[in-house]
């Protein structure tokens, strides 16, 4: 890793924690009610709205209603994108006049965008019209984002409040989340992007001249298609020349805005971020990266604010900081190291003032090793599943990182809120294994640890495991599984672990080289998909309101102190070893393996 790229990377933490920590401020103002933009500015439109929804913002919920609540809400958005996926043939804004999507793919796509996860099996740019992209998947990336912010917060409460039996309003953080949150950060962020060059328009596609034309040759046929021959029965050609390029138009930026800053992930087009209109400059490619981990790290700030000690905010931001920081040095040393294969046929990869080297495959030269690194990691660590750069080009080692990042729960920094409340939940098991070590009854931010607490932490924690594992199983067990398979040995295994594995913890990126487009997948993605979400969230509310039930209890000599260095230490050997032991099989016998096969000449 040479000074260019731990300047890069530098500089981005530096400029993340900058713009977090303010970020953090505001959104503790808004969900507590305090901020001037909530008391003074949005009160009139909030009482609108509640009037309108039937909703009385001044009555709270218990854990129980507040995740029913979430569960209805979110059932709800699936049938209205499912419907919606599924007769856009006959809606308006389609100038390209594209067809309904099959039943399974339809159902894998609402699924995936109603749970934040927004996998993606088809090319947004040659299957959905803008009302679809709009109305369907850009609602459900602010609507999906929101409801991850707010078990959080609620989950947060739960830490702040004592003898209390509930944990907030779901309707109300929903509202003021999306209203004072993600909208006009969203907005800032859009005309950002149009300034660099991300289109944004309602124009149909356009046709351009080629630079180039290319003339080939194929079979000629008749007017009902059969093919022509000669006399002697061999089929007659025709010259063709391919002189036009069709470009996709079409609302652009206002998606990628959300996209972005609510660990979405799901692109405009087929290419996603690496698409030149999605992202087309490396300062785009920057606050794309920004905008996908600046409110996860601001939710931490939140949480120390909201808890009434700043300190515990910090140790979890400053956990997830170093993880983070750690991951990006893997990830972009082992890209720049290269393919050791190439030094046999005497190719240079050194970098040097005249070229960057390592392992360009897949990657876009105007952001280079460093960004397509960081860009790797962000997107992983942060639930979004945004990419910039071919994941399947990766080295065995490059794609072992963000294949682990996102098995560790993707708790570094996380998807908005779904990374928290998962870096919360492995802070209660380390204090517990603390608790164990010393025998004392395990405390965190002044509520006792108890079996109920830990019985909800053991499910959020082994669900999604079991979902990969066993998702995988199927993948390559079956022959329905096996038929999508392209890649033969470790590399195509990593492929399969790799699209469960981003499927239960609600990712949303590939390796590619792997058929997903079939109702195998389709289906069994999308069952991994919802309870990967929602088998996770509901333990945590139940966390969340067995918390707020429970007495504020004094700090004492015995007390483990939680804010400092041996927490954050504890905390990450806590993810790291969690990981380990559930993954470590399936890690060797894919991206291990082939790493072993690379170094190895074979």
């Amino acid at each position: 890793m040479n000074a260019n790229n731990l300047f890069q990377t530098g500089l981005f933490i530096v400029v993340l924690i900058a713009l977090a920590i303010p970020l953090g401020r505001y959104i503790t103002g808004v969900m507590d009610g305090s901020s001037v933009v909530v008391r003074r500015i949005g009160r009139p439109v909030e009482a609108v709205l509640y009037k309108l929804a039937g909703v009385d913002p001044d009555v709270e919920m218990s854990w129980k209603h507040y995740a029913l609540a979430v569960l209805a809400f979110s059932a709800v958005g699936t049938l209205a994108l499912y419907a919606l996926l599924r007769v856009q043939q006959w809606l308006p804004l389609n100038p390209q006049a594209l067809g309904a999507m099959t039943p399974d793919a339809a159902f894998n796509t609402a699924v995936s965008f109603v749970t934040n996860t927004n996998w993606q099996d088809y090319g947004g740019e040659s299957t959905l019209g803008y009302l679809a992209q709009m109305l369907g998947l850009t609602v459900q990336n602010f609507l999906s984002a929101a409801t991850g912010i707010a078990v959080v917060v609620a989950l947060i409460r739960g830490f702040a409040r004592h003898t209390a039996t509930t944990i907030g309003n779901f309707w109300v953080d929903l509202t003021r989340i999306t209203l004072y949150i993600l909208a006009p950060l969203a907005v800032v962020f859009a005309l950002v992007f149009v300034s660099q060059g991300v289109i944004q328009n309602f124009e149909p596609y356009k046709d351009v001249a080629t630079l180039q034309v290319t003339t080939y040759q194929t079979p000629k046929t008749d007017a009902q298609g059969n093919p022509v021959k000669d006399a002697k029965g061999n089929p007659v050609m025709q010259d063709n020349k391919a002189d036009k390029q069709t470009i996709a138009m079409g609302p652009v930026a206002s998606q990628e805005a959300i996209k972005m800053l609510g660990t979405n992930g799901g692109g405009f087009f087929n290419a996603n971020s690496a698409h030149p209109l999605e992202n087309p400059t490396p300062f785009s490619n920057f606050a794309q990266m920004i905008a996908m981990l600046v409110i996860p790290a601001a939710l931490c700030v939140v949480f120390g604010r909201m808890v009434g000690d700043r300190r515990q905010g910090y140790a979890v931001l400053a956990a997830m900081t170093i993880a983070f920081a750690v991951a990006c040095w893997g990830e972009i040393s082992a890209e720049q190291a290269g393919n050791p294969l190439f030094a046999s046929l005497h190719v240079d990869q050194t970098a040097s003032p005249l070229q960057a080297g390592g392992n360009a495959e897949g990657k876009e030269t105007r952001f280079g090793i460093a960004q397509s690194g960081i860009f790797s990691v962000a997107t992983t660590s942060a639930s979004c599943g945004a990419v910039n750069n071919m994941h399947d080009s990766l080295t065995p080692l490059g794609g072992f990182v963000p294949l682990l990042l996102i098995q560790l729960g993707e708790v570094i920094f996380g998807g908005v809120g779904s990374g928290l409340y998962g870096m919360l939940v492995f802070a209660l098991l380390a204090v517990f294994v603390a608790g164990l070590m010393i025998g004392r009854t395990p405390e965190y931010v002044g509520k006792k640890i108890e079996s109920y607490e830990m019985k909800m932490v053991a499910i959020v924690v082994l669900l999604t495991p079991f979902l990969v594992l066993v998702g995988a199983s199927l993948g390559v067990l079956t022959t329905a599984g096996t038929a999508g398979i392209l890649n033969p040995g470790a590399h195509g295994f990593s492929e399969v672990l790799y699209a469960y594995s981003s499927a239960a913890n609600n990712n949303g990126s590939a390796f590619a080289g792997l058929t997903v487009s079939t109702p195998f997948y389709n289906v069994t993605l999308a069952i991994a998909m919802w309870f990967g979400r929602f088998g996770s969230l509901i333990p945590v509310l139940a966390i969340a309101g067995a918390l707020a039930a429970k007495k504020r209890i004094a700090v004492t000599a015995g007390t483990l102190p939680t804010h400092g260095p041996l927490f954050v230490v504890l905390l990450l050997g806590t993810v790291v070893l969690v990981g380990a032991l559930t993954y470590v099989p399936a890690l060797a016998l894919g991206p291990v393996v082939e790493h072993l096969q690379m170094i190895s000449g074979k």
